[in-house]
């Protein structure tokens, strides 16, 4: 039995396509570096809490007149995530201004709880049916504090429903030939974790 050498003319083929090889691994792995959160091998997005209360501040304050005599509005946003109930919390200062007040405009604090949903016209994480859970007003007491509770629960509620979690662009989207789309949406106590199919 008789053994053969390398042809030495085989020799720089394997190592131009090892080399070849290894430049095409190092150029994938350039756009998933870049996409920071995604995974695309477990076919998975997570933003975490912190750059959602980034993404949400930016869209703060906002208000909205009621019943043409009063002006809610909100500010000073901060998120929370609830895992156990796949929802998201949000806490804000809340003005209640009014002609009708002695003291205008009122302060206060209101919590919110919503669901999530995803908008696949517009690319967005938003929220959705968000519920007031607490409102706590200052300097106000008995029949107007309940009256104005109501009032700032109500715009609350308004104002938040559909707002902006996260937007997505096209480009992290789309790897290769191949453009995900969002599916189940899971709160996580330090992000939320969007399925990508």
């Amino acid at each position: 039995m008789t053994l053969r050498s390398p042809s030495p003319h085989r020799s720089p083929i394997s190592r131009r396509r090892v080399l070849h090889a290894l430049l095409g691994a190092a150029a994938l792995q350039a756009p998933f570096a870049a996409l920071a959160g995604f995974n695309f091998f477990t076919n998975e997005y997570t933003a975490s809490r912190d750059e959602l209360q980034a993404m949400i501040a930016k869209r703060f304050p906002v208000a909205e007149r009621y019943a043409e005599i009063f002006m809610v509005g909100l500010r000073d946003p901060q998120l929370g995530l609830d895992a156990g109930t796949n929802r998201a919390a949000l806490t804000a200062t809340l003005t209640i201004a009014s002609p009708l007040l002695a003291a205008s405009p009122v302060q206060g604090v209101v919590s919110m709880s919503s669901a999530l949903r995803y908008d696949a016209a517009t690319r967005t994480l938003r929220l959705d049916h968000p519920k007031s859970e607490r409102l706590e007003l200052q300097g106000v007491e008995g029949r107007d504090a309940e009256r104005l509770q109501k009032v700032g629960a109500v715009v609350a509620q308004e104002l938040l429903q559909g707002q902006v979690l996260r937007s997505f662009t096209a480009d992290e989207l789309t790897v290769g030939r191949k453009t995900y789309e969002i599916g189940d949406i899971t709160v996580q106590e330090n992000g939320i974790k969007v399925q990508l199919k």
